[in-house]
This record gives C-alpha cells, sequence and structure tokens, in this order.
C-alpha cells in the first residue's frame, strides 16, 4: 500500500530533547520504518521549518520525509502552527491530485495534522486515519491558565474524531477520554506504541556509574509536567542514591536553561545536589546504555497521552515506577512489571523507590515479566501489522468524489 503519513511539527528526523521534540518524533520514525519493513511505500509529511531543507530526503529505514511549504521557513512553536494548517493541507491536495503519487491512504498524527489531512482528503479521496498523540481535554485540566493550545482545539479534537474514517488510540484512558468528548467508540482501535528491541535490550555496554551507589534514572523533555520536580522531591526519602536525568538540550546549553535552573535549585533546598546529575541531551542510539546502567527507571508525569521510556527501560531489563496514568498505566503492571504511584506525590514515590531498591530479588522479577511483556505485545512490527489491517480496511470502502477544489 501507499501510506502518507502526516507528523506537522514532529518529524522523524528531528533531534530529540528540543522544544516540540519528544514521543511523536519516535513513534512516527519507527512506524515508518516498520511499515516500510513489511512492504509498503511510506511517505512522511512535515512542516519545513528551515530554508536550508531539500523538498524529499530518503531515510536509511526505507521511507521518505517530504517537508511542506506552509508557513515560515524558520521553527514556530507547535501551539502557533494552527493559521498554517489550510496551506499545509492545500498543499498536500495538489500533489495527492496532480502529481504522480497518491496515498491509498493518510495517517495524521496530531490534530493539526489531522485538519490538514481532512481538508486534503476531502479533495482527493483519500480517507483519513488518526492518531491525537494528546487531548487537549487532559491538557486543560492539568494546566489550567498555563495551557497554550489554541483556541478551538478541543472542538476540533471532537469534530475530527467523529470525521474520520478510523481513529488510532493507545491506551485505554484515552478511549474513556475520546468518549466523554463524544467520539463513538465504534471508531476506536487500540493500537498502543511499539519499542525498537534491536536498540533498547538487556544486553550491551552501560554508561559508567559508581557500583557503590543506587542510581535512579529518569528521562525526557524538560517540562513541568514530567514530574522531575517530584523525583527530586522524593529524593530525601532514598538515602545514598543519586538521580540521573537524561533530557533537555545539548549538556553544553544546560546551565542556561531555565527548567534546569529551576530543578537545580529545588535540589539544593532538598539537601539533595550532589546526588543530582542533569546529563542533557543524549542520541537515541546511545539511550540504552544509560537505561542498562540504572536500578530503577522512574516516569513520574503529571499525566502522559502513552510515555515511550517505561517502554524503553523495559526492553533494556529495568523495572519501573511510574506514576499511574496515561498510558503508564497500561504498560507498567502493578506489581507485576514494576510499580505504579499516584501522580504529584513526592512521598509515595519516594517510598516505592526505596522499598524497590532495597529488594534485588522483586527488581529481577519485574524486570523479567517486563521483557516478557515487551516481546509479547510492544514490538514496532506487530503495531505496523495492526495497522496495515486498518488501512486495508478503510481504503476498501471506496473512496469518496472529491470535493471541488
Amino acid at each position: 500500500m501507499r501510506i502518507a503519513m502526516i507528523s506537522e511539527h514532529a518529524s522523524p528526523l528531528a533531534v530529540l530533547g528540543e522544544e516540540d521534540a519528544g514521543g511523536q518524533n519516535t513513534h512516527v520514525a519507527e512506524l515508518a520504518a516498520a511499515l516500510a519493513a513489511e512492504g509498503h511505500e511510506v511517505r512522511v509529511y512535515t512542516r519545513r521549518d528551515s530554508p536550508t531543507l531539500p523538498e524529499t530526503v530518503g531515510a536509511a529505514e526505507g521511507y521518505e520525509v517530504v517537508h511542506v511549504p506552509a508557513g515560515p521557513a524558520r521553527r514556530v512553536p507547535k501551539d502557533e502552527l494552527l493559521p498554517f494548517m489550510g496551506e499545509f493541507g492545500s498543499w498536500l491536495a495538489g500533489r495527492w491530485r496532480d502529481g504522480d503519487w497518491t496515498p491509498d491512504v493518510a495517517h495524521a498524527h496530531f490534530w493539526m495534522s489531522g485538519l490538514a489531512t481532512l481538508h486534503a482528503g476531502r479533495r482527493t479521496g483519500v480517507p483519513m486515519v488518526l492518531t491525537y498523540h494528546a487531548l487537549g481535554t487532559v491538557k486543560r485540566r492539568h494546566q489550567g491558565a498555563n495551557d497554550t493550545s489554541p483556541a478551538g482545539r478541543i472542538g476540533y479534537e471532537r469534530a475530527l474524531g467523529r470525521a474520520a474514517d478510523r481513529v488510532i488510540v493507545q491506551c485505554q484512558d484515552e478511549i474513556g477520554e475520546l468518549v466523554r468528548m463524544g467520539v463513538p467508540r465504534s471508531r476506536m482501535t487500540l493500537v498502543p506504541s511499539g519499542v525498537n528491541q534491536e536498540m533498547f535490550r538487556p544486553d550491551g555496554p552501560a554508561a559508567p556509574r559508581d557500583p557503590a551507589r543506587p542510581r535512579i534514572l529518569t528521562v525526557g523533555r524538560l517540562v513541568e509536567r514530567k514530574g522531575f520536580q517530584e523525583v527530586v522531591r522524593a529524593l530525601p526519602a532514598v538515602p545514598d542514591a543519586e538521580c540521573v536525568l537524561v533530557g533537555g538540550p545539548p549538556a553544553d546549553r544546560l546551565p542556561a536553561e531555565p527548567f534546569a535552573q529551576r530543578l537545580r535549585a529545588l535540589a539544593k533546598a532538598c539537601g539533595v545536589a550532589d546526588r543530582v546529575r542533569l546529563v542533557g541531551a543524549v542520541p537515541r542510539e546511545e539511550m540504552g546504555r544509560w537505561y542498562r546502567s540504572a536500578d530503577v527507571l522512574v516516569a513520574a508525569p503529571w499525566y502522559e497521552p502513552f510515555g515511550l521510556t517505561p517502554l524503553e527501560g523495559m526492553a533494556c531489563g529495568v523495572p519501573v515506577i511510574g506514576t499511574n496514568v496515561g498510558g503508564i498505566a497500561d504498560t507498567v503492571v502493578n506489581g507485576l512489571t514494576g510499580d505504579l504511584v499516584p501522580p504529584r506525590d513526592p512521598r509515595a514515590l519516594g517510598t516505592a523507590i526505596r522499598r524497590l531498591l532495597a529488594d534485588k530479588l522483586r527488581r529481577f522479577a519485574y524486570a523479567t515479566a517486563a521483557l516478557d511483556r515487551i516481546r509479547s505485545s510492544y514490538s514496532w512490527k506487530r503495531a505496523a501489522e495492526q495497522l496495515g489491517t486498518v488501512y486495508a480496511a478503510v481504503s476498501a470502502v471506496g473512496r469518496p468524489t472529491p470535493a471541488v477544489a
């Protein structure tokens, strides 16, 4: 099949850890590679954010990335991209209608990609599959007045859920949220993200560490909702353990990063500054070394649409302590593959970390069960096969007569 994947702000070629570059970028890159490995023709369409980018880049994994001229050819925060989605969709429609490559199905990633894809699909008859990756209702609930989403986001998301030929949800929490929004359950298919099991595996080198000091690892972009403050506040309850935080800008830019400065100040106030280490951005191909160096991975976000880092840690044979939110509540089986704690509760988090670090046998049991769970349920090949079935179903329904451009 010819599969178009639209990811307006999250290019699969982006450097992870930078602003607006995180799990969606990884998801799109890995899924495109897995679909290409299944024999599909895959093109990923993302917004051109630099004048030096070529229109098309061939990825080594067998798919193409197409840079769409929509809005200025420079970095624009994702919450400011809405005015350019009509231009994005019109460009797609022109290429699909008049070019030499018309997809059998278009898979939109994020709600703004959905708007552009719906615009193009109605003009070309290409059916649309949608993955939200994050929902405005959840962001508004947790961030309140600090939510920078465009006005109307929630209404757009509700309308897109009803207009898409199929909505791909990633966890049970997302299903409930969408049903409450008014999106029919019958339109949804659950296909969780996968993890690259060649890159993330239990055997291999580990990052250097002090063997006499337990290591807690936490990973993610330096934003408040990832819960790094709670991890720092939990450290006084875990004597002698060091906390290593991987993510954010490169190490040479960390001293000037405002959130990094806040975390260091908090660590000093909590009396644990000598036990908190901020590493900065790490190339994804080197992340396995950091996971394998840890005694426990902590994922403590306030909310999380899915969460890839617990999967990556589990695939490396590391027990996980996560907050009981979003996709983490699905991937981490409490008491079997890891421990779940309430979000924004450093006391509960500290207790869970201290108990797990003190119980080597339980850590081994969690790691073993986690590996089994990853191998049986969270491969990208499995996700690509499931989505291939969805794509075939929506494309077999038949294309409606395209609207007049």
